[in-house]
């Protein structure tokens, strides 16, 4: 077959106007006018991945774009799109066809598109996992259903997106009573009670040992009953011979029980000394001080005027899940002298002592063994030595708390 020559020179020419024509559609889609495109159709399976959107297509116009169609499967992870694209006009888009399976994982869109216009788009079900979409002006898009996971969105403005029909906000001032009830009657069964309001009990012996050298048994007990909030507390302390005349000196409380603040509650209530057989009001402080030292302070007014404090701090020293090291101690101070009862004005006496324990059957049960010591304060030494009475002493003890 016969080629003439005369052709080619215009073949030639029109391949390089072609050619001119590709070049300057890449660099410059400004002005461009989608509004007639129609693709509803199944475009399902077509690839994108070669175009090459980089030049520049601001005012592009894409308003009138029928996206209906089923465009599963469309592949733009090839796409191109760094040019400057502000001012693009997709307001009138319809994309509201099947468009679950297009993947825009690739699909480079950082360049200046702070001017695109995404107002009407329906993009739902559209997975735009992997794209870059910083910079973008998403104001008034609806995007509802559409699957953000593994986008970044860094630097976007969504400072005019309309969120009021998502989940939040503020609720209604009626939105529920006060009951939890929301109007529905209890029935036969009445109202549930929280377990905060239920009434409690227990019993916590803290102390129950015995001295060696002074052959006694010394002992301190509370048990209370009630709620968080409120409660009755019955509580003693004291020791008890175990030689000669067996004597028993106890100092016990009746107390209404309530938390002043986070760490700190208060006790108020009657109280009986049995060492000078006498009552008395009783008002005190019980909670924990900086660095979980547990403190006491207690205030009693005996029926002869005479006021008692007594102070304590006690540490729980956790060496492991069941060893613990408890040093205690506690001071006595009375308002007034009472010769008849061993007692001078000011601090009387200060006790200490330190135990270890070992904490079994879920920190419920613990025996323990220590060292005490006690001596005389003030003029309370004078007159004990004076009675003949030893100013300090120490003892070994051995001893078990328990609580249920």
């Amino acid at each position: 077959m016969k080629i003439s020559k005369k052709n080619l020179p215009f073949i030639g020419l029109s391949s390089l106007v072609l050619l001119t024509s590709s070049f300057a559609t890449a660099a410059d889609m400004s002005g461009m006018d989608h509004s007639g495109m129609d693709m509803s159709g199944d475009m399902s399976g077509m690839d994108h991945s070669g175009i090459d959107m980089s030049g520049d297509m601001s005012d592009m116009d894409h308003s009138g774009m029928d996206m209906s169609g089923n465009m599963s499967g469309m592949d733009h992870s090839g796409m191109d799109m760094s040019g400057d694209m502000s001012d693009m006009d997709h307001s009138g888009m319809s994309m509201s066809g099947d468009m679950s399976g297009m993947d825009h994982s690739g699909m480079d869109m950082s360049g200046d598109m702070s001017g695109m216009d995404h107002s009407g788009m329906d993009m739902s079900g559209m997975d735009h996992s992997g794209m870059d979409m910083s910079g973008m002006d998403h104001s008034g898009m609806d995007m509802s259903g559409m699957d953000h996971s593994g986008m970044d969105m860094s630097g976007m403005d969504h400072s005019g997106m309309d969120m009021s029909g998502m989940q939040g906000g503020q609720p209604p001032a009626d939105a529920r009573s006060p009951d939890y009830s929301n109007g529905v009657p209890y029935g036969q069964y009445g109202k549930p009670m929280m377990m905060g309001s239920m009434p409690l009990w227990g019993v916590s012996v803290d102390d129950l040992g015995y001295q060696f050298d002074e052959d006694q048994i010394n002992f301190e007990a509370t048990g209370w009953y009630g709620t968080d909030s409120n409660r009755i507390r019955l509580r003693t302390e004291g020791s008890a011979q175990t030689k000669d005349d067996k004597e028993i000196d106890s100092l016990s409380s009746l107390a209404y029980w309530k938390p002043l603040s986070i760490f700190w509650n208060g006790e108020a209530g009657v109280a009986y000394d049995t060492e000078n057989d006498n009552a008395a009001l009783m008002a005190g402080i019980v909670g924990t001080a900086p660095y979980f030292i547990e403190t006491d302070a207690r205030a009693y007014l005996y029926t002869d005027g005479q006021l008692r404090l007594d102070l304590g701090a006690e540490y729980e020293w956790r060496l492991d899940q069941h060893w613990v090291v408890i040093p205690e101690v506690g001071l006595t101070a009375f308002s007034k002298d009472d010769h008849d009862n061993g007692i001078t004005k000011g601090f009387n006496e200060m006790e200490a002592e330190v135990r270890l324990t070992y904490e079994t059957f879920s920190r419920q049960l613990a025996p323990y063994i220590g060292v005490s010591y006690e001596t005389a304060l003030g003029k309370a030494r004078g007159q004990r030595r004076q009675e003949n009475e030893s100013v300090d002493s120490s003892s070994l003890t051995a001893g078990v708390k328990f609580w249920f």
